[in-house]
């Protein structure tokens, strides 16, 4: 059995099929039909709710952490032990939520199908900010598509909700809630079990790895925005899956002297913060990597895990000489990323081991990283090319480097015939032409819809010699950039 809060009513479940999206669960079997599918894939945001969980701020004290998701790629079964919010629960005793109300004022709806997704969005924005200036508006509106109004008049809502929020039902509620949260926080595993379909919810490693010791044919869902789309877009029936979202250990990150330790499951929102730090450039690709509600979702294991050749993390972490660590039963084991891939979607990991945590060195200061995203969008877009360098340069010469790209083979890989013309040569404008005639050995890309091989190639090029205008000129700040 799963337990969660349907805004303010508590929901108790263990016959749903476990491949019901919170989308569906929401509009077919309870008609709440204010949550809308325009899409299914996470790219419209008109299906934006809200989930709240218990979380505590720097001082210790609890609170509740309002966050946006998409419905569409959410399956019910990571719903255990949480609040979710739909756009029904916002009016209270007759009187429209203040971003509703708002987004009536500054006329920010027309035919008013995505005006419940913007609505949401606003509404988790409201609570996670005090004051939000216009890039963190456009940031929490980035996932959501309107057809048929400007984004001016939303935007005015958003700083009309946000700047002169008022209390609400849910700041009146909010320790009432906390205990009710608390009340049906799981204390063992949970199952969702439609007799020919299940989906187990343990809450440590040890569990998980034991029940993927014993049902090696599982699906393993974390944020669930690549999975779900197995369901809902290829109408693929999943008939065993963890949900590992709810294993706390998973979830962690801690910092080491030399490194950080970030659990596989955590989202790619939490991940910011530690790895920006770190690497500006890291940060500013996060910002780029999907909409807020998929970084809400998505994790960091999960885009190492489906193996894509053009996820955007593992180009970059492979340049940083990240590792990971699999877990198999009791055992465990440390593989360098870069040798986690094998082919296309194909990887290292065996039967029944999953990814435990990822391993990142700490930044260096004699090294330079720089990251860049090719795509056809600025923001939402999947990578054309997505490119990481890590150089060590001493004395005019290069000492040592990694350099790393997505889109350019079957999987995320190293520039090796690149590096190796670099290594030992002067940093100079020749040496940079000799390593981008390299990439020619290293790759050979293929022609889709995103991009030609020789767009791919040419760019690949490219980027390396804005990597070393950049270095030579520190001042320009043109990173992460998308080229049309």
């Amino acid at each position: 059995m799963i337990q969660f809060l349907l805004n303010q009513e508590l929901r108790s479940e263990h016959a749903l099929d476990p491949n019901l999206t919170v989308l569906q669960y929401l509009r077919e079997h309870l008609g709440k039909s204010g949550t809308k599918e325009g899409c299914a894939s996470g790219d419209c945001g008109a299906c934006t709710v809200v989930v709240g969980e218990l979380a505590a701020d720097d001082s210790g004290r609890e609170l509740i952490r309002y966050r946006s998701l998409n419905s569409c790629l959410t399956f019910v079964s990571s719903l255990h032990g949480k609040q979710l919010i739909s756009v029904e629960g916002l009016k209270h005793q007759g009187q429209l939520h203040s971003v509703q109300q708002a987004m009536a004022d500054c006329h920010g709806s027309q035919c008013g199908f995505c005006t419940p997704g913007f609505v949401m969005s606003l509404f988790a924005l409201q609570k996670n900010s005090d004051a939000p200036d216009l890039h963190k508006a456009q940031e929490a509106l980035a996932g959501n598509l309107c057809r048929c109004t400007g984004y001016r008049p939303i935007l005015a809502a958003a700083e009309q909700s946000c700047c002169q929020a008022k209390p609400d039902q849910f700041d009146s509620n909010q320790s009432q809630t906390i205990a009710r949260l608390k009340a049906i926080a799981p204390s063992e595993t949970g199952e969702l079990n439609s007799g020919d379909k299940r989906c187990l919810v343990p809450l440590t490693v040890a569990d998980l790895a034991d029940l993927y010791g014993s049902h090696p044919e599982a699906r393993l869902l974390a944020g669930g925005t690549d999975l779900a789309l197995e369901v809902t877009q290829f109408h693929k029936t999943l008939p065993v899956m963890i949900y590992v979202g709810n294993v706390a250990e998973l979830k962690r990150i801690d910092s080491f002297d030399e490194h950080l330790e970030i659990g596989a499951a955590t989202p790619l929102t939490d991940c910011y913060d530690a790895l920006s730090r770190e690497y500006p450039d890291f940060g500013e690709l996060l910002h780029r990597f999907a909409s807020l509600q998929i970084r809400n979702q998505g994790t960091l294991g999960g885009n190492i895990g489906n193996a894509s050749p053009i996820g955007d993390s593992p180009p970059l972490l492979i340049a940083l000489d990240a590792q990971i660590v699999l877990r198999k039963g009791d055992s465990s084991r440390t593989l360098a990323l870069e040798d986690y891939f094998i082919d296309y979607r194909i990887t290292a990991r065996q039967e029944s081991e999953f990814i435990e945590k990822i391993i990142v060195p700490r930044a260096r200061s004699a090294w330079t990283f720089r990251a860049y995203k090719v795509s056809k969008r600025l923001d939402d877009d999947i990578s054309a090319v997505c490119a990481a360098f890590n150089l060590r340069i001493e004395n005019g010469v290069v000492e040592a480097a990694r350099i790393a790209f997505g889109g350019m083979a079957a999987i995320p890989k190293r520039a090796r015939a690149c590096e190796a013309a670099l290594i030992g040569k002067a940093w100079n404008s020749s040496s940079i032409e000799r390593a981008c005639q390299a990439l020619a050995e290293d790759f050979t890309p293929l022609s889709d819809f995103r991009a030609s091989k020789e767009y791919r190639l040419l760019s690949a090029q490219n980027l390396l010699r804005k990597y070393f205008i950049e270095l030579q000129t520190p001042h320009i700040e043109t990173r992460v950039t998308a080229y049309v």
